[in-house]
């Protein structure tokens, strides 16, 4: 199994994994954001995977934005992999609703990131859909 980068340790929680890619949790509640990180050695790229790991990376984060849409009712799920402080190649689906103080303008550094609970955390995620007051 590949190895972490320390960004990605210190900010995330491991909350599962798929065939090719490691399941993170952003650290941030204030979106619901999941992190999808190919298991594949000196990638930061995804025009450097394999075509069959490219093939399994899009089928993967269509299952989890397609869940993440049902379960969260946002107005918008964006994707994105920006990796600038992290040298391994992550995919970040994040829920976005237009009741959101940054809206329509991106989360990334709009806010202080906010904890989760110490205690309770599947809880708390569990309680935390839908996530857009209008839906």
């Amino acid at each position: 199994m590949l190895e972490l980068h320390k960004t990605l340790k210190n900010d995330c929680l491991v909350v599962g994994e798929f065939t090719l890619s490691r399941v993170l949790l952003s650290r941030d509640a204030n979106y619901p954001w999941l992190i999808l990180v190919p298991q594949r050695p000196n990638i930061t790229e995804i025009f450097q995977l394999q075509s069959a790991d490219r093939q399994q990376l899009l089928r993967e984060s269509c299952n989890l934005s397609g869940a993440m849409m049902a379960l969260f009712a946002p107005d918008k799920l964006n994707i994105a992999t920006l990796g600038n402080l992290v040298p391994q190649l992550p995919m970040y689906p994040i829920v976005h609703c237009a009741s959101d103080p940054p809206w329509p303008g991106s989360v990334w550094g709009a806010f202080s990131p906010q904890p989760y609970p110490t205690k309770g955390l599947r809880q708390y995620l569990h309680n935390y859909g839908p996530v857009c007051p209008e839906h």
